[in-house]
C-alpha cells in the first residue's frame, strides 16, 4: 500500500429517523498516509456517518475497506481501529489489565499492549485504574485500543472534545505521525480551525450533506482569495477610481473608511502612492476557515 492509495471508499451514505433525513448521500474517500478532517457543527451528522461506515447503524450506502465490506474481514480490528469516545471497561480494572483483555479478544499477543502504551505515552500510567484516568488519558487509552491490532485505518469521532490545549497539541502531532507511518486517518470535529493544522483533506458536513470537500491546501487558497483590505482615506472617490481601473472594487463604509476586494494590501498601497492619494489606514484581513465555510454552507442551501 502506497501513500495516496484509496484505503476506504464510502458512497451514498444515508439515514433517516422517521420522516427526518439526517444524512443524505454522503461519500468519503480515505487515502493511505493522509489525515482527513470531517467537520461540521454539532448535530450535522458526523457521528451518524461514522457509525454507518463501521456497520454500527443501518442505513443507505456502502463502505469498502481495502476493497471489501468490513464484515468480509475475519478480524475487523486488523483493518480499522475506531475511537468513538469513552473507555468501555470496569472502572476498577487497571489500564494494562484492561488492554490485555481487549487484546485477547482480538487474538493480539500481550507484548503488543506495552508497545501501544509506549506509543500513546501511557507507560507510566499502566497500573492506574480506569476510574483514575483524566479525560486526556482516557482519550489516549481509546487510541491505544484502536491500535492494538495494528490496523491501516484509524477513525476518531470528536477526539478533541473537552481536552486542554496541551492534550490537543499532542493529539494533532500524534495523528500526523500516524499518517506519516502510512495509515489513513479520519478525524471528526466541529472545529475547522483545528483541521487547518492537522488535515491534508477536509470534508464539511452541514445538515447531513457534504457542502465542501477538497485538499486543505486548496481550501486555504480559496480562503486567501477572499482577503479583504480595509482603508481609511480622505479622498475615497479618487481611490475608488484607481482600484476599479486595476480590477478591484471599493465599497465605502462611512467616515472615510472603505473595504477593497480584488487587490491585495501591497497593490492598493502602491497605487495610492503613485497617485499621491493619502491613506490613514491600510490593513488586510483573512477570513477564518469557520467564517469561510459558514458562508459556503449558507450559499449551498440558498441554491438548494
Amino acid at each position: 500500500m502506497n501513500k495516496g492509495d484509496v484505503v476506504v471508499e464510502t458512497t451514498g451514505l444515508g439515514r433517516s429517523y422517521g420522516t427526518k433525513q439526517v444524512l443524505d448521500d454522503v461519500s468519503i474517500s480515505l487515502r493511505a498516509g493522509e489525515v482527513t478532517g470531517f467537520v461540521g457543527a454539532n448535530g450535522a451528522g458526523k457521528t451518524t456517518a461514522i457509525r454507518l461506515m463501521l456497520g454500527l447503524l443501518r442505513g443507505n450506502g456502502r463502505t469498502l475497506f481495502l476493497g471489501h465490506p468490513l464484515h468480509y474481514w475475519g478480524a475487523p480490528g486488523t483493518v480499522v481501529g475506531a475511537v468513538l469516545g469513552g473507555v468501555a471497561g470496569h472502572p476498577r480494572h487497571r489500564l494494562r489489565q484492561h488492554l490485555r483483555m481487549v487484546a485477547a479478544g482480538s487474538a493480539v499477543p500481550d507484548r503488543r499492549v506495552d508497545e501501544v502504551l509506549d506509543t500513546v505515552g501511557l507507560t507510566g500510567a499502566a497500573r492506574l485504574r480506569l476510574s483514575e484516568l483524566s479525560l486526556g488519558m482516557a482519550q489516549r487509552v481509546g487510541i491505544a485500543q484502536a491500535l492494538l491490532a495494528d490496523p491501516p485505518v484509524l477513525v476518531l469521532d470528536e477526539p478533541a472534545n473537552g481536552l486542554d490545549p496541551h492534550s490537543i497539541r499532542w493529539l494533532r502531532d500524534f495523528l500526523r505521525g500516524q499518517a506519516a507511518l502510512g495509515r489513513a486517518v479520519l478525524v471528526s470535529s466541529h472545529l475547522l480551525s483545528e483541521m487547518e493544522q492537522m488535515a491534508d483533506h477536509v470534508l464539511v458536513l452541514t445538515r447531513g450533506r457534504v457542502v465542501a470537500a477538497a485538499p486543505m491546501a486548496q481550501l486555504l487558497e480559496r480562503v486567501d482569495s477572499r482577503r479583504t483590505v480595509t482603508v481609511e482615506c480622505p479622498d475615497l472617490s479618487a481611490l475608488a477610481g484607481l482600484v476599479e481601473a486595476n480590477g478591484g472594487r471599493l465599497r465605502p463604509m462611512g467616515h472615510q473608511r472603505a473595504t477593497v476586494t480584488g487587490l491585495d494590501r501591497v497593490r492598493v498601497g502602491a497605487l495610492a502612492l503613485e497617485a499621491t492619494v493619502p491613506l490613514y489606514e491600510l490593513r488586510e484581513e483573512r477570513p477564518s476557515l469557520e467564517d469561510f465555510y459558514l458562508g459556503v454552507a449558507e450559499e449551498e442551501f440558498k441554491i438548494s
